[in-house]
């Protein structure tokens, strides 16, 4: 059986037992191993990472919905982290002996019996996409659950799947397709907003930065300090070393240090091949952030 991950990110990182309630979901579903699952409060989101075959995730996907639309209301969510859904992403990643059009038809199967059964309007990104114009996941949720609904108005944004106004406390929901993706954010010892947003800007992509890098400069009020948040979409063209010597060499040129860094969910062992943690300064480290150290753990305990 070929091996999937599925890694939904969902609109709630604040209230433990809602958090708690959802994981104990995913785990009641046979076949399916919960990895790992984390939430933030400042971006009030929480990731979850599951492994499983596609019959299995699907059941998996659609207990987390059960959960997520029953006790969350977009209405009254705030965070630093944009966002169009309760269940804001679902996307879908091949393991083993998995492929990528394997899981884009997983994804698509899968959005389309969410959007039938919840009435949550569900968009196609990545791999999944059939609109070119959706492939990337920032333009899907551009304009935040706030702009959805005049969003969705317009012909060239009607949802790949379910009804043609979002729904009203659950917004959207985006599903794809993607290779392995690590979420890493590089602290500032600086409460500058300004700071985290320059140097965001300096190292991402779009702004012609590093490589398969996506960030933004976020506050953490409750610590005090600002943060670059960083999605390395492709951590053989841009390393987690890279991008924390870029946030470094940026955040320098404007008088501010770093603090530490942080991995959000897991890490493929290879992205950490050129670097010793420790010099990355990655709080709370250890080898259960590696991936196949999980599925290693998961094969002996079967």
């Amino acid at each position: 059986m070929s091996l999937i991950e599925c890694v939904p990110n969902v609109s709630e990182g604040r209230r433990r037992v809602v958090v708690e309630a959802m994981a104990a979901a995913i785990r009641g579903v046979p076949g399916v191993i919960l990895l790992d699952h984390s939430s933030d409060a400042a971006h009030n989101r929480s990731v979850f990472t599951l492994v499983g075959g596609t019959r299995d995730l699907r059941h998996a996907v659609l207990a987390l919905f059960d959960r997520a639309v029953a006790e969350i209301d977009l209405r009254a969510h705030i965070g630093v982290h944009p966002r169009i859904g309760a269940v804001d992403v679902v996307p879908f990643v091949p393991l083993e002996d998995a492929t990528m059009p394997e899981c884009a038809v997983l994804a698509r199967e899968t959005g389309a019996e969410v959007a039938a059964r919840y009435g949550v309007p569900v968009y196609l990104y990545g791999d999944a996409a059939t609109v070119p114009t959706r492939r990337s996941l920032e333009d899907v949720r551009r304009g935040q659950f706030e702009g959805l609904a005049a969003k969705m108005a317009r012909p060239e944004w009607q949802p790949d799947f379910g009804p043609l106004a979002p729904h009203p406390t659950a917004g959207a929901s985006a599903f794809g397709a993607r290779p392995l993706l690590i979420a890493y954010n590089v602290n500032l010892a600086s409460d500058r907003l300004d700071v985290a947003k320059a140097v965001a800007a300096a190292v991402r992509e779009r702004g012609g930065g590093l490589p398969a890098v996506k960030a933004m400069g976020v506050p953490i009020e409750s610590l005090g300090i600002v943060q670059v948040s960083m999605n390395l979409t492709d951590y053989r063209r841009t390393s987690m070393r890279a991008a924390f010597d870029a946030v470094a060499r940026a955040s320098a040129s404007q008088g501010v240090a770093i603090l530490d860094s942080e991995i959000v969910g897991l890490v493929p062992r290879a992205a950490l091949s050129d670097t010793d943690p420790a010099d990355l300064r990655i709080r709370g480290f250890t080898e259960d952030r590696i991936l196949e150290h999980r599925l290693e753990r998961l094969t002996r305990l079967r």
